[in-house]
């Protein structure tokens, strides 16, 4: 266990924490500090001096600062999946508008981490990239496994593929959208889920999102 200090009412508090608990609230002073500045430019001294430990010790939880980076970015894909995970008490249409209504409010609400992964020079990096596709693979399959296509249909791996691809295109979307702002949130939301059974080109798929 270790101790940390913290101010509450000009008081300061002794608080020990587990090992894991203070890698947890590293990624998570991180993750904050997403909120006006790229992953590159987090201060590993900055984030020590808040947990109130040395930069020593900050090193004793994570190899390097690129490492300690990759686990924000990890952090941050993976509280975006959970954000955008579907309802299943709704119907497949609604289902695809409710998570990319939460898909692009969580892009609004966490705009510097959401550009910082998916733009940032830490997002060229290979295990930043794993991390950010492993995210878009996990969503696709959600996706797959929603609609209504037996898993034998030889359509599936076109489907699938084609799914990747809009994934994509709702990120770069979004990322565009969030500059100017060019059109309403209720039209980009509109705009991203017409696009998907017009990108899939799959009969089922259209019949499902809009019967």
């Amino acid at each position: 266990m270790v101790d940390v200090s913290s101010r509450s009412s000009g008081a300061t508090k002794r608080v020990r924490l587990g090992p894991e608990e203070r890698r947890l609230q590293l990624i998570h002073l991180g993750a904050e500090m997403l909120a006006d500045r790229p992953l590159e430019d987090i201060s590993v001294d900055d984030i020590a001096k808040q947990a109130g430990i040395s930069r020593g010790l900050l090193f004793h939880y994570f190899a390097s600062k690129q490492e300690f980076h990759e686990a924000i970015a990890r952090h941050v894909s993976t509280e975006f999946y959970t954000a955008v995970m579907p309802d299943r008490e709704l119907s497949l249409f609604d289902m695809l508008r409710d998570s990319i209504e939460r898909f692009v409010d969580y892009a609004i609400g966490h705009s510097a981490a959401y550009h910082s992964v998916l733009r940032g020079p830490a997002s060229r990096t290979p295990d930043m990239t794993d991390y950010v596709n492993e995210t878009r693979g996990a969503i696709a399959d959600l996706i797959v496994s929603e609609l209504p296509l037996p898993p034998d249909d030889p359509d599936l791996a076109r489907l699938t593929l084609a799914i990747r691809g809009w994934i994509a295109f709702v990120e770069e979307t979004i990322l565009t959208w969030m500059v100017e702002k060019p059109i309403s949130r209720e039209s980009l939301v509109d705009l991203l889920v017409e696009s998907l059974p017009a990108l899939a080109l799959s009969p089922a798929l259209i019949s499902a999102l809009r019967g």
